[in-house]
């Protein structure tokens, strides 16, 4: 068997249905009415790690927090309502799955009241692009509240191009999250403005190699899932490649310094969990928080590999 196919069937052989879904329609082009196709999609929330997750779930939808609250829906870090949210999106489950719409529905409720932050005054790019992102995902791109974050999220660009979740007169490589979210977006669904807004962003990250902004950040070059508000390469060539710029040269060493993670069986490895920060790190997550996996860190990863195969293939190297 071909190194390839042999990969292949690594990732098939999985019981995970969103790892078999995106192999069968990314990677081998197989159409929405497959047989395979269809019965990965029927599987996604009834066996795997979305299924894991529901079962999770408190009765008015929400997770790990004993109320309902935005605190609530946001704290403990990294496993209450809001990561549960994104990584599900992540994941491949949409609204179509009554729990997932109960969660998705709570949280935009609680979060799209006028104080809340998808576009009210406590936005802020990290978490109001990564919930437009998971929302958009989930089924709910075309809700108000969520045209409303979005709207945000475009006057929060800087003159640079980029984004910052701090205050700062300029971006930077960690303030992805604007960008992602409207990666995820139907293109029939982006204005002029938006369309101005992500070539200034995916020019912002292509200036810099994706990953060069002063010294050298460590966990910048480590693969890690879930990424939750954090960067690192993989998630920038994501990004870019779903925009359409996997052709541009300026990709290529951080396209070379993926490549070089494989192993001798063509594989990733999850290489960190977050939060990974370094110990002089000025910025260090004070607040409790518990750190959630879906592959430990050290080992090959069905979901990283699928995710580098994917930008290899987009940028034109698989």
């Amino acid at each position: 068997m071909a190194a390839d196919a042999r990969l292949i069937h690594w990732l098939l052989a999985s019981d995970e249905p969103s790892v078999r879904l995106r192999v069968l329609t990314e990677l081998l082009g197989r159409g929405p009415t497959d047989p395979e196709v269809l019965a990965a999609t029927e599987a996604l929330g009834t066996t795997g790690w979305g299924a894991e997750i529901l079962t999770r779930q408190l009765p008015e939808g929400h997770w790990d927090s004993p109320g309902t609250t935005r605190r609530d829906l946001y704290t403990p870090k990294y496993i209450a309502t809001n990561w549960k949210l994104i990584v599900l999106a992540d994941l491949g489950l949409t609204r179509a799955h009554p729990q997932v719409a109960r969660a998705a529905e709570l949280f935009l409720a609680v979060e799209g009241a006028p104080d809340g932050e998808l576009g009210g005054p406590d936005s802020e790019v990290c978490f109001t692009g990564n919930a437009v992102r998971a929302l958009s995902r989930l089924g709910y791109g075309d809700d108000p509240r969520v045209a409303s974050a979005i709207a945000w999220l475009l006057d929060a660009q800087k003159e640079d191009g980029g984004w910052h979740c701090f205050p700062s007169a300029t971006g930077t490589l960690d303030g992805w999250e604007a960008l992602a979210a409207f990666a995820a977006l139907p293109r029939a669904r982006w204005t002029d403005r938006l369309r101005r807004s992500v070539e200034a962003g995916a020019e912002f990250y292509l200036s810099r190699g994706l990953l060069h902004e002063g010294a050298e950040y460590a966990p910048w070059t480590r693969l890690h899932y879930p990424v939750h508000y954090y960067y690192d390469v993989l998630v920038g060539l994501g990004m870019l490649t779903e925009l359409g710029y996997g052709a541009d040269p300026r990709l290529g060493p951080a396209l070379d310094l993926l490549e070089s993670k494989r192993d001798s069986e063509g594989r990733w490895s999850a290489e960190a969990s977050h939060p990974d920060l370094p110990v002089d790190e000025e910025y260090q997550v004070r607040t409790p928080h518990y750190p959630f996996v879906l592959e430990p860190a050290g080992r090959p990863s069905r979901w990283i590999t699928l995710n580098a195969l994917a930008v290899l293939r987009k940028a034109g190297r698989g």
